[in-house]
Parts: structure tokens; C-alpha cells; sequence
């Protein structure tokens, strides 16, 4: 490589570290999965490498971009593989810094509840209501990404949103709330006070576990306080004495961390609805608690 080649290298090198941390955002919000978005971010690099820089107006833009484009080529092929999943599907967990907790926005979006949401979105509605509401594209940079009009983003940002709205945590819940109702619902498990834990469950509180057909979980969802609450005093009550739980940060919230004979063993995050936990998340497919055991960067 020239001289000339090494400082267009250079410069692409700077631009795509300066971005990588709001590339993998945008991927992980849109996929659900750290190991998919870091795959869309190794594709968009060979992209950018490629690219005559000074025909680039928008560095950030153009990145996002490609970054969206190959992330709905992924999402689309994650869909098919989710069709033969065994049990229950949850987004891939994340240990995230305290201070992304702090961006009320951004730690609404990756929370588990809003990926599951999102989930629920077709792709394309998913890309435009993600770097839209999180991001703050404008509509013709989005329209850019997702080979719509300008016409068509405002549409199809609109019936997102609506979709979103009707579904996502009734009110917004301070970082504190979470804490204290994961501290009861934590007391309770360690004590089996089975009392304790109803008080602190909705009635329609739901239960996910995905073991990815890896190891145990629960095979469908559980609903119901009481159903919830006796599965989870039962499966404390084998194990007690051997599990340890430890506050977190995943995705932007507190959460826990179960841990069996110093090994990692479930990711446990909630929702909140009116104070009391309406949806409880337990990871335990070990290749998604790979990332679990350091901080990942997120950021808008």
C-alpha cells in the first residue's frame, strides 16, 4: 500500500472507531443480538474500506446507513432462524455502564422489554422507528437506509410508533423503582417467602426463559402471580445455598445475575408496570451470556 493508501486507510480507521459504538446500537437494536451486530459491523467495515471518502458528505449518515442496510439483511434471516427455535426467544443480555441509565432514551430502548417489543415489529417498520425515535434521523436519511421515500418512512414511522406505544411499559419507571422491586422480588427468592413475592408481582405478570434448547428452561411462557411465584420458589429452593444473585446493569437497568458455583448461570431482568414486575426475563442459553463477564459500549 502507497502512502496515499495508508492515510485513506487511516482516515477510514478513525471515522469507523470514532462511529463503532452507535454502529453497534443501531445493529443490537435491530437485531437483539451482540453476536449478529457485531457480525453487521465487521460487513459494514469491509464496506467502508472500499469507499472513496472524499466523495462521503456525512461520514456518521453514511455509516448508518450501510450499518442499517446490512442489518435488515441479517434481521431477515434471523427471523427464519427463530422459527425453529426451541422455547422461548430473549434478546441477548448486555452489561452496561451506569451512565447509559442516565440517557433515559437510550436505556429505554435497548431495556429487554422494548427489544421484545420491537420484536414484534416487521423489519423494516423496526429499522425506521430505531433510528427515528432513538436516533433522530431525519426522514430522507432513513429513507436512504431503507430504499423507501420520504412519503413512505413518515408512514411507516407513524404505524411503528402507534404499534410501540400500545405495547411497551405503561409510564416511564426510574432506575430506583426497578431497584427496589428487583431488591423485594431478590429478598423473596432467598428467603422462599412466597407471600413476599406475590406482593411484588402484577397478577398478569408474565415469565420468559430461554435456554435455546441448551439447557433447562421453562419450555413456554408462565402467567399468572401465583404460577410465577411458585415456579420460582421451587427452583430456588433446589439450589439454595449454591446460588448467588448480583445487582447488574444489563441493558440499561438493573437486573441480576445468578451465579451457580461461581459460574454464570441465568441473566434475570423485569419489566414494570405500575410499580409492580409484570415480565420477568431469564436468560440461560450459555452463548448468550458470553458478553455478561465485561461492560459493552452503547451510546445514540
Amino acid at each position: 500500500m502507497n502512502e496515499r493508501g495508508e492515510r485513506s486507510m487511516d482516515r477510514a480507521t478513525d471515522a469507523f472507531v470514532t462511529h463503532r459504538n452507535l454502529l453497534f446500537t443501531v445493529a443490537y437494536e435491530m437485531l437483539g443480538s451482540a453476536a449478529d451486530a457485531e457480525d453487521v459491523l465487521q460487513e459494514t467495515w469491509l464496506r467502508w474500506v472500499g469507499v472513496d471518502l472524499d466523495t462521503v458528505l456525512d461520514q456518521r449518515a453514511y455509516l448508518v446507513r450501510v450499518t442499517t442496510r446490512q442489518a435488515l439483511d441479517r434481521l431477515r434471516t434471523l427471523r427464519r432462524r427463530k422459527e425453529s427455535y426451541i422455547g422461548p426467544w430473549l434478546p441477548e443480555p448486555l452489561l452496561t455502564a451506569p451512565d447509559v441509565a442516565e440517557d433515559v432514551e437510550l436505556a429505554d430502548s435497548v431495556s429487554m422489554a422494548m427489544l421484545l417489543v420491537l420484536e414484534t415489529l416487521t423489519p423494516t417498520e423496526r429499522a425506521v422507528f430505531v433510528l427515528r425515535e432513538v436516533f433522530d434521523l431525519a426522514y430522507d436519511e432513513i429513507a436512504g437506509a431503507v430504499d423507501k421515500t420520504p412519503a413512505a418512512v413518515r408512514q411507516i414511522a407513524h404505524r411503528a410508533r402507534a404499534h410501540v406505544a400500545a405495547r411497551r411499559p405503561r409510564g416511564a419507571v426510574s432506575p430506583g423503582q426497578t431497584r427496589d422491586a428487583l431488591q423485594a422480588f431478590r429478598r423473596a427468592i432467598e428467603t422462599g417467602d412466597l407471600q413476599s413475592l406475590l406482593d411484588i408481582l402484577a397478577p398478569d405478570v408474565v415469565l420468559l426463559g430461554d435456554g435455546g434448547g441448551v439447557v433447562q428452561a421453562v419450555p413456554r411462557p408462565i402467567v399468572g402471580a401465583d404460577k410465577v411465584a411458585r415456579l420460582l420458589s421451587a427452583g430456588a429452593g433446589k439450589v439454595a445455598g449454591l446460588m448467588t444473585m448480583e445487582p447488574v446493569q444489563v441493558n440499561g437497568h438493573p437486573a441480576l445475575i445468578l451465579r451457580l458455583d461461581d459460574e454464570v448461570d441465568t441473566v434475570l431482568a423485569v419489566r414494570i408496570d405500575d410499580g409492580l414486575i409484570s415480565g420477568v426475563y431469564a436468560v440461560r442459553n450459555p452463548e448468550k451470556l458470553l458478553r455478561v463477564g465485561q461492560e459493552t459500549a452503547v451510546s445514540r
